[in-house]
């Protein structure tokens, strides 16, 4: 009875070792997630009304920064250029006209004041002159030495030069009223160049809306994924152009459930693994982790799979390597950034699932690798 209950409790305590072993190596097992290679897609549209000439590039063509994706015909914006350009050319042509006649006004008011002014000085010193000589044949009359008639001569100097000092004056209060009028020609100078500021600010407008016509790519190479338009078309505001996808931009979105979203942060590193390359592992980062859980999506198809809740995440590929990842490749990534273990066992079921993208492209299949 002694010998079987010891063999009972050693059997026991063996069994709760190989109960912690088997614990300690599971929670040490890091977890992964199965998800698609995707891509942000950049939808090209149009700005402006125009009836489509080109679109150089089809779908599935490499595309260089900035390249000219379509051109639209602009017949039209040129014409209304070249008439801006006309109108510009005739109010420079006004404004050059105008600013002749203001300086030559100007110089010429200026010589007539200095004119009048002379006069009138001139005017003054005759009539300071002839008041002397008034008062001294008054004088002279007084004491008998000069006659009355060359008193009245005297007197009527006087009145003359009085006369001429009073018409001095008038010609030069009218040459400086002149001056309105010169201001009055600059205020029109002044009209005739905000009219040209104008034009060519609606040149300018004319200008940036005539680039439009010329749609270009983003500022990063892409690939062509869908072509909308075709020449011929008319293409409106807002029309789809193609779509084109940055090759280098890519992320795998994955599902992650309730209970372990507190080891999937934004921010944390990651390891990627492709179907189509296994064995090799990309470096990886989470960049979204969705604020509220929701049931797995349908296209998981195993039904257990989808009666929990998950969290939709976000997983940036940060090894930029467009000829090995492909977009709507399958995908899975580890939440740890260390190599899997040695020695490891995988259990694996495949399924199918589409592309979030858009409809036209193929879905792909994935493999599902849980670590045991």
């Amino acid at each position: 009875m002694t010998m079987r209950r010891r063999l009972a409790l050693a059997g026991l305590v063996l069994a709760v070792v190989a109960a912690a072993w088997w614990a300690v190596g599971r929670d040490r097992t890091p977890p992964h997630y199965t998800g698609f290679v995707e891509g942000e897609e950049r939808v090209i549209r149009s700005e402006v009304t125009g009836r489509v000439l080109e679109v150089p590039f089809a779908e599935g063509a490499q595309v260089p920064a900035n390249a000219v994706l379509a051109r639209l015909d602009n017949a039209d914006i040129q014409t209304r250029l070249a008439a801006k350009h006309e109108e510009l050319d005739v109010a420079e042509a006004d404004m050059r006209r105008q600013q002749q006649q203001v300086e030559l006004s100007d110089s010429t008011w200026k010589q007539d004041v200095g004119a009048r002014q002379a006069e009138l000085r001139q005017a003054a010193s005759v009539l300071d002159l002839a008041e002397r000589s008034l008062k001294r044949e008054e004088a002279l009359v007084a004491t008998g030495a000069s006659t009355g008639q060359l008193l009245d001569d005297a007197r009527a100097r006087r009145d003359q030069a009085r006369s001429a000092l009073d018409r001095a004056r008038d010609l030069l209060r009218r040459a400086e009223a002149e001056e309105g009028t010169i201001a009055v020609a600059r205020r029109q100078l002044d009209v005739l160049a905000q009219r040209r500021e104008l034009t060519q600010a609606e040149i300018a407008q004319l200008e940036v809306t005539a680039a439009k016509y010329d749609i270009h790519a983003p500022a990063v190479p892409t690939t062509v994924q869908t072509q909308f338009i075709w020449p011929g078309e008319l293409a409106q505001p807002g029309t789809a152009i193609v779509a084109v996808l940055d090759p280098t931009d890519k992320y795998v979105q994955v599902y992650v459930p309730v209970a372990e979203v507190d080891r999937f942060r934004v921010g944390r590193r990651v390891e990627i693994e492709l179907d189509s390359d296994p064995g090799r592992r990309f470096p990886g980062e989470v960049s979204f982790v969705a604020d509220q859980a929701n049931f797995t999506p349908e296209k998981i198809e195993t039904r257990s799979d989808r009666m929990g809740q998950v969290y939709r995440a976000k997983v940036r590929v940060l090894e930029r390597s467009p000829a090995s990842i492909s977009c709507s490749s399958g995908a899975r990534s580890w939440a740890s950034s260390g190599p899997t273990a040695p020695g490891r066992r995988r259990s694996c079921a495949r399924w199918r699932g589409s592309s979030r993208s858009r409809p036209r492209r193929r879905p792909s299949s994935a493999t599902i690798c849980a670590a045991t």
